[in-house]
């Protein structure tokens, strides 16, 4: 089946979401009655009425109303896959995604490492919890958090099982009320990550009766967590990989020694057919050289 002109379909998208002629015109640099000859040759091509012409303004019809949700989708799909072509004749670029707290606490402090072993590739980080769309988003690879089973995609472990246990800050530990034992836990306020195992669950590891799990401050992210225990807002359930950093710089302190062990790695995601683009293999070979250099963590080492 033919399909009706590009350039009428723009103008046809234009003029719905302004619904007017003459904003559309604005936008697209043209001039109303462009837009009014474009409009009617898309209607005389679909033999359908698009637009109800009032006085001083339009409506989208029923029909153009329902058509304007397939337009706007074809469209955007052209506008990615065109950006991901001229991406792939562009070596200078390359799109991450992943957590915000990963990119805060893990990515974003050796990312200069990254800078300047590969100054001619421009990284540009996306900090999201929502997953990617590779059919659909302009992204090129994704640090995931998860079980790695991700179908139609290339998938890697680069980080091993994380370890959950107390943090806070060195103040905390020796203060009025010191934490000698996990049931000291109960003077003190108990910092929640919403999107992680969170107290309940390590209190019943550790044995701890007569401390209220659910009580506290809760966050939605893990790196805002982190940021609150080193204020010394109270205690927080600390990921190894992500509060690593904040533990050797003495910032946090892990207060006891119980460990519970998480039930996610951390995995290098991309497209298949995008395995072998060289910013690709660039940024996911120098990941592996962060891991192997980064002493004293239980992670992935992969086979040379």
């Amino acid at each position: 089946m033919k399909l009706p002109p590009l350039n009428n379909l723009r103008v046809f998208e234009a003029a719905a979401r302004h619904l007017s002629f003459s904003k559309a015109a604005e936008e697209l640099f043209v001039t109303p009655a462009a837009v009014s000859h474009q409009i009617k040759s898309l209607e005389e091509w679909l033999g359908i009425p698009l637009f109800r012409r009032l006085n001083r303004a339009v409506m989208l019809t029923d029909e153009g109303q329902s058509y304007l949700v397939g337009v706007r989708e074809g469209l955007e799909a052209l506008k990615i896959a065109t950006e991901k072509l001229m991406a792939q004749g562009n070596s200078g670029s390359l799109t991450v995604s992943t957590l915000p707290s990963f990119a805060a606490r893990w990515l974003l402090p050796r990312l200069s490492r990254f800078q300047a072993k590969h100054p001619e590739i421009s990284v540009k980080v996306e900090a999201t919890d929502i997953l990617t769309d590779f059919n659909r988003q302009s992204v090129d690879l994704v640090l995931r958090y998860g079980s790695g089973n991700y179908p139609g995609l290339h998938s890697e472990l680069l980080l091993q099982e994380d370890s959950l246990f107390p943090v806070c800050s060195p103040e905390l530990v020796s203060g009025p009320h010191p934490l000698k034992t996990p049931a000291d836990l109960a003077h003190h306020t108990l910092l929640h990550d919403d999107l992680r195992v969170d107290w309940e669950t390590w209190l019943s590891a550790a044995g701890v009766s007569g401390v209220d799990p659910k009580r506290g401050v809760s966050y939605n992210d893990s790196s805002m967590v982190l940021s609150a225990a080193m204020a010394g807002q109270g205690v927080a359930l600390g990921r190894s990989t992500l509060a690593a950093e904040d533990l050797k710089a003495g910032r946090l302190v892990k207060p006891f020694d119980i460990e519970l062990k998480g039930d996610s790695c951390y995995y290098i995601v991309c497209p298949l057919e995008a395995v072998g683009r060289p910013q690709i293999v660039a940024f996911r070979n120098w990941l592996f050289e962060e891991v192997e250099n980064d002493p004293g963590r239980f992670m992935f080492v992969p086979e040379s």
